[in-house]
């Protein structure tokens, strides 16, 4: 984990002469700078959130662990809806603008926003990449701006960016036990995409309980399953995202 992007805020607290405290003082300071991190980081969030109300933009926080399928999504979702509404999209990941070339090649204007080693994205860097989407935009209203986090579960579920909705993508190949290890990520979201369906039959993962397990941390979260492969959950996806345009 990161020591600046707020992990240790909710990690265990240590005694005050642990050898990870120091002698008290550096856990107690640690903690400090990091929830000052947060705060400001919430600050921005607000202006984010504002700034995109402005504008009648619907904002979009995808967040999952590493290749559970965020942009195959996105590329799906763009080949559908293309024609009908507007879509931007902001791409975070540590190296590399690949995942952005991919967008970018559906017609779709996007951002690369490289942390450099970073496990989240964060509001301010939203801001920032969100102007330089505008000037590709040349004024044209945008509909949708989707987010695309860091592949992690941990550190993005405690970092609003003035996102409206919040979606967390479990997929079949990593188990059906990710709620109850990571509940941040599923307390903190409206929607779960239980992604690459068409797995199931090759991996011991269980449907009912992962929707179990969800609903027992987020009892108003709504599940879909989909597979980008065969198109199962698509429909209701669509669905989704169009039922809530600003």
């Amino acid at each position: 984990m990161c020591d600046v992007c707020g992990c240790q805020v909710h990690s265990h607290e240590h005694p005050p002469h642990s050898p990870l405290t120091k002698g008290g003082h550096r856990g107690v300071k640690t903690v400090d700078v990091n929830q000052s991190l947060l705060k400001a980081n919430e600050q921005a969030a607000i202006s984010n959130k504002k700034h995109f109300d402005d504008l009648g933009i619907l904002a979009i926080n995808l967040i999952s662990s590493p290749g559970s399928g965020k942009t195959t999504l996105l590329e799906r979702t763009i080949e559908v809806l293309k024609d009908k509404i507007s879509m931007g999209v902001l791409e975070g990941d540590i190296e590399t603008d690949l995942d952005a070339e991919r967008i970018r090649a559906k017609g779709v204007p996007a951002v690369q926003l490289t942390t450099g080693g970073s496990c989240h994205l964060d509001s301010e860097q939203i801001h920032r990449g969100f102007h330089s989407l505008e000037r590709q935009l040349k004024g044209k209203k945008l509909d949708v701006l989707f987010i695309e986090n860091v592949g992690n579960l941990v550190c993005p579920s405690f970092f609003d960016l003035g996102e409206h909705i919040r979606i967390v993508l479990i997929s079949v190949p990593e188990g059906h036990d990710k709620p109850v290890k990571y509940p941040k990520a599923i307390r903190t979201s409206q929607l779960l995409i239980i992604s690459k369906s068409d797995l199931v039959q090759h991996f011991d993962f269980d449907i009912n309980k992962i929707k179990k397990d969800a609903l027992a941390l987020n009892p108003s979260l709504k599940i879909i399953v989909t597979s980008a492969k065969t198109g199962e959950g698509m429909d209701e996806w669509i669905e989704f995202l169009k039922s809530n345009l600003r």
